[in-house]
């Protein structure tokens, strides 16, 4: 997030702008027509005269921090439209970034999207050339058009002037710390302490600073591992340790009640949990001929299950048997609501989806015919005080009182601070069933016991601040931010993988993405669930049915490929990761890709399914899931004829494993023993150097990993190799992460010859090359780097004898490949230390461009 910086003293305003250029464009359609928005006029728009490198450059009339860009749209959908793109701002035209890449509806309702104007820093910046780069449009074949852009920002002088100064004085520091790193990887450590003490700038952690002396200058291997361990206990690890892909360890739970009972299999029922006291509440749920009614308490402490009753219909005030259902936790309370249903006198005809209970048919008996008004009931359960075990009827017909009218399939969550509820989304039910209704935003206050819509379902015009509403999707309450995520589920007969983030504050919701999975994330879903770990700032997606393309059509299976998978949130738009299900190592979890790993040796894990049910306790970071249906022998289209379907009773517990501490420091100890093996089979004897290998490399290798113990055979070659000669400098390649190319240096890059003026003689021929005779001169002063890592640093000598290490006659001369050798490995080394700590990412000659040619931008 960005940094604090003075809030600006004017609003977000409209902003001016200029076209300065653009690609070709067809016809009449040029730039300048996007200035205006004139939605009905068939020419008022842009179009590029082809469908490559197409782009409009927009010159902002005062420098300005951008905040959004809204474009028009025709007044109906139009195969030309714009579907992807990009856009890039910056101070010049030449120095532009990328901020958004995402694309627009074929529709007539104009999109707004936030503009990123913080860098990977969280420093803000300002803008005055904005670029806008489409990649297709939404019919094929067709050359792109953009009818209308406009853009606000803030403008207020004094404010944007303090973003400028702070944002230049955030660049002038990192290329300081750029050519810091430069004049160290070149051995120049001289001017590079000198820089230090005159800028005052601190380049890195005092203990990277150690933890190179140690590796590279004095080769100290173990004061290097040492001061590992003291990184770790600094909390130098724990950026890169949060960022590694987590794995699942799963555990089924086998605890019943005191006659040996648990809860009966079962799919859409509802669960909820006490993480303070670690019990998880259930009710109700469909078993596949009847909805239920029976309530249940689970102690995760105890590993146990008790009845809290056989039957709610028969208690006073309490809820009668439905599923699809919702109920949540008050933590400050104690108490338990519950809303919404479909229930066996509900019509059959509900069924638009398979992950929807077959309601009971009345068999003929009038009694049963379902004559019901379709009210919404709102209850109360108390788990805590002189009112325990007791049901409260708080509302007959929520709809009646200004709140959702009855309705399942829907999302509810409860924000215990504020002692408010929040509803959305849902199938109507309301017995005309061949017509889909969904239902709105609704907001409950506990305090006031009053319901409070917050966004219409479907509005007759649709703003980009709306939540299309759906129905078997998921919805978290972030409580920092008090921000609900919304997303996946099912919209008419689309299954959806888009993702809104709605502002409680505002009444606002962004989307944050219209495909999750084109960006990582995990097909289209519907009945996934989904928990929260604010602390974390991440979301566990549980999937449930989801929807692949296949040569006869559209099936509907199981998400069984990847279930599972993490949502982080920590920067905008936030990350998908899927979660993997793999054993643990030996020495903790290991970050490899699932390649690496045996099928025996997988750990138990529930099956896939639908219409289940996930909690979590984010106290002890523990998921806990139970029921559902796994009974899917081919696709779900094929298996309603009630042979085929397989609910569960099972309830599992998952915790997630990342590469702990211990772990960190076991890989950077083993980098750290392979560079001192090498070096001892050059500076000792073998006996020696195949003693440590055996011994001290072999006890820090993973050797359930397939790559680690390759490497580890592979350093058997410096043993075979008498003279064991340090290996010439690899390729200069940049540090990893950044995309820039590998320059090979062993590439001809020799200068063509000059083409021949004759063919007179078989001498005479066309050629690539230039005559050596005529090959430029070398430029005067031309470094030579061999040269200059071959020699010590001044400075070099005075850490020698401040450690010691001079007097004692240990250290041998440091050549210019032992020397890059040792950079190598301490650079590697930073993998696993947090950005802010060590030295920048990337190398200062790959941002610098040397080679320039005559009409290159």
């Amino acid at each position: 997030m960005p940094k604090n910086v003075d809030q600006p003293t004017e609003s977000i305003l409209p902003l001016e702008y200029s076209i300065v250029g653009s690609s070709a464009h067809s016809g009449r359609y040029v730039a300048e027509n996007i200035l205006v928005d004139r939605s009905t006029d068939q020419s008022s728009r842009w179009s590029g005269s082809s469908q490559n490198n197409q782009w409009i450059t927009l010159r902002l009339e005062n420098l300005a921090v951008l905040k959004t860009i809204t474009f028009g749209k025709f007044f109906k959908p139009h195969p030309c439209n714009m579907k992807d793109f990009k856009i890039y701002v910056g101070l010049g035209e030449d120095r532009m970034n990328e901020v958004l890449h995402t694309s627009l509806k074929n529709d007539t309702t104009p999109e707004t999207f936030d503009i990123k104007y913080f860098n990977n820093a969280g420093i803000r910046f300002p803008t005055r050339y904005v670029k806008i780069v489409p990649i297709s449009a939404h019919g094929q074949s067709f050359h792109t058009s953009i009818w209308h852009v406009s853009l606000t920002g803030i403008t207020d002088e004094a404010y944007v002037e303090r973003v400028r100064l702070k944002y230049d004085e955030f660049q002038e520091t990192t290329v300081l710390r750029h050519v810091l790193k430069y004049l160290r990887q070149r051995r120049l450590l001289t001017p590079y302490e000198s820089i230090i003490s005159r800028s005052g700038i601190q380049p890195e952690h005092p203990l990277i600073t150690k933890l190179y002396e140690s590796v590279v200058l004095r080769g100290d291997w173990k004061q290097a591992e040492d001061t590992l361990s003291l990184m770790s206990k600094t909390n130098l690890f724990d950026s890169y340790i949060h960022g590694t892909q987590p794995y699942a360890v799963w555990r089924r739970l086998y605890g019943t009640n005191a006659d040996g009972d648990v809860p009966s299999p079962r799919g859409g029922h509802a669960m909820c949990m006490d993480p303070i006291n670690d019990m998880i509440y259930l009710f109700g749920g469909w078993d596949g001929k009847k909805s239920l009614d029976d309530f249940w308490v689970y102690s995760v402490r105890e590993d146990k299950w008790q009845i809290l009753s056989h039957g709610t219909s028969e208690e006073k005030n309490a809820p009668g048997a439905r599923s699809c259902h919702k109920m949540v936790f008050d933590t400050k309370t104690g108490n338990i609501y519950v809303l919404g249903r479909l229930s066996d006198s509900d019509s059959a005809s509900a069924i638009g989806d398979p992950a929807t209970p077959m309601p009971q048919a009345n068999n003929g008996d009038s009694s049963s015919t379902p004559t019901r008004v379709c009210c919404s009931e709102f209850y109360r359960y108390h788990t805590r005080g002189i009112d325990s075990g007791k049901w409260d009827f708080l509302s007959f017909d929520t709809a009646s009182q200004g709140g959702p009218p009855l309705i399942f399939d829907h999302q509810m969550v409860l924000d215990s601070e504020a002692q408010i509820i929040y509803v959305f989304g849902g199938r109507v039910v309301d017995r005309e069933w061949d017509t889909v209704k969904y239902s709105g935003l609704y907001s409950y206050n506990i305090r006031l016991s009053k319901w409070k819509l917050l966004q219409i379902a479907d509005p007759p015009v649709v703003s980009p601040s709306m939540i299309p509403s759906r129905s078997g999707h998921s919805m978290v309450l972030e409580p920092l931010t008090r921000t609900l995520y919304i997303f996946a589920g099912q919209r008419d007969d689309r299954y959806l993988c888009d993702m809104f983030a709605y502002d409680i504050a505002t009444n606002t919701a962004t989307e944050l993405f219209s495909n999750f999975s084109a960006v990582g994330g995990p097909n289209s879903s519907f009945t996934q669930r989904a928990v929260i770990d604010p602390s974390l700032r991440e979301l566990y997606v549980f999937c449930g049915l989801t929807r692949n393309q296949q040569a006869d059509g559209v099936a509907t299976t199981l998400a069984s490929e990847a279930p599972n998978w993490m949502y982080s949130y920590d920067s905008a738009p936030g990350t998908w990761t899927q979660i993997l299900s793999q054993p643990l190592p030996p020495h903790g979890m290991s970050s490899n890709s699932s390649d690496d790993m045996h099928s025996e040796m997988y750990i138990e894990q529930p099956q896939p399914r639908y219409a289940h049910q996930v909690v979590y306790n984010p106290l002890k970071r523990t998921v806990f899931l139970h029921g559902g249906n796994v009974g899917v022998k081919d696709t779900i289209e094929h298996a309603w004829d009630g042979h085929q379907e397989e609910r569960v009773d099972d309830l599992w517990q998952m915790t997630l494993f990342r590469a702990g501490a211990e772990e960190v420091i076991r890989r950077a100890t083993y980098q750290l023993r392979q560079q001192q093996f090498r070096e001892m089979c050059e500076d000792t004897t073998p006996i020696e150097a195949l003693n440590f290998l055996q011994t001290d490399v072999s006890a820090v290798v993973d050797h359930t990993n397939a790559k680690e113990t390759g490497t580890f055979r592979s350093l058997l070659a410096y043993l075979l190799s008498p003279s064991a000669p340090t290996p010439s400098p690899k390729p200069h390649t940049v540090d990893e992460g950044s995309k820039s190319e590998v320059k090979i240096d062993n590439e001809d890059k020799s200068p063509p010859r000059k083409h021949s003026c004759s063919l007179e003689s078989d001498q005479d021929t066309w050629t690539n090359k230039l005559d050596e005779d005529n090959e430029p001169p070398e430029m005067p002063g031309t470094l030579n780097v061999q040269a200059l890592l071959e020699a010590e640093d001044p400075r070099e000598t005075e850490l020698s004898l401040s450690s010691g290490t001079a007097s004692a006659g240990k250290a041998a001369k440091l050549t210019a490949g032992r020397f890059k050798q040792r950079n190598e490995v301490f650079e590697s080394l930073l993998e696993f230390v947090a950005e802010g700590a060590k030295q920048p990412s990337g190398n200062l000659s790959d941002i610098i461009c040397v080679d320039k040619f005559d009409g290159q931008m």
